[in-house]
């Protein structure tokens, strides 16, 4: 049947990269998928017609997270749908590299409502229906650079700092009502996101500074997904998985 079968998922940011991987995981392990997406319509659909190739139920939702309407939207429907959301993936994020002397201030809006403001507003949506149940994951993705920062990633890495003090401090609040709270930190991973910063040349030479001598691909991070999701991980709360190939151990 598989690990999580029967299950509701919704995942922000579901068309591409780690949403579209994660979700294309959970439903081969028996999982109804809500999906998120703010403008790749097309890519939504075709994950969508592969999840319903499995004999799964999904919907694709567009909702852009940055705006608290949207989110409560995509809630009502995902309830609306399937009665319950069993886990909840806040993957959506945007990132803009820029040195933070220069950069422009309307990024830093936007970074901080997609990637913040759109996981809270979210989080809070779902929160009553899963304490109601007494059941619920929660999954935040994070990033290395929410623990060591870098050059020019100043308020991106903020925003993932962010992700993992929220995911920490809820983790306590509502693990009494038998909810999970989780975080994953990617790092050396090629995305569309990131395809810029890892042209062909520097991924072969980020590959060989690693310990596993590889880049990571988004379905490195559905598997950590699925475990934090899974009954395998229901003892796993306010903790941030490092998928990263061993370019940060903290």
């Amino acid at each position: 049947m598989g690990r999580l079968a029967d299950r509701v998922a919704l995942i922000t940011g579901g068309s591409r990269g780690f949403g579209r991987a994660t979700a294309l995981c959970f439903a081969a392990e028996g999982a109804d998928v809500v999906l998120a997406y703010r403008a790749a319509e097309s890519e939504a659909a075709s994950v969508v017609a592969q999840i319903e190739r499995t004999g799964r139920q999904a919907l694709a939702v567009r909702a852009d997270v940055a705006h608290a309407g949207d989110t409560a939207a995509l809630a009502e429907q995902a309830l609306g749908a399937f009665g319950r959301v069993d886990i909840l993936v806040n993957n959506a994020g945007i990132m803009d590299v820029a040195p933070f002397a220069t950069q422009d201030p309307a990024t830093w809006t936007a970074m901080i409502d997609v990637n913040v403001y759109g996981m809270l507003t979210l989080t809070r949506a779902l929160l009553p229906s899963m304490t109601g149940r007494r059941a619920g994951r929660i999954i935040n993705l994070s990033s290395q650079l929410g623990h060591v920062g870098s050059e020019n990633f100043a308020v991106y890495s903020g925003t993932k700092g962010f992700v993992l003090a929220f995911t920490r401090s809820l983790a306590r609040e509502v693990g009494p009502h038998g909810i999970t709270v989780n975080a994953i930190c990617p790092g050396a991973i090629v995305t569309d996101m990131n395809r810029s910063i890892y042209p062909p040349e520097r991924q072969r030479t980020r590959a060989a500074e690693l310990p596993v001598r590889r880049m990571g691909d988004p379905d490195d991070i559905a598997k950590a997904a699925l475990y934090l999701a899974s009954e395998d991980g229901r003892f796993m709360t306010g903790q941030c998985l490092d998928v990263n190939g061993g370019s940060v151990m903290v």
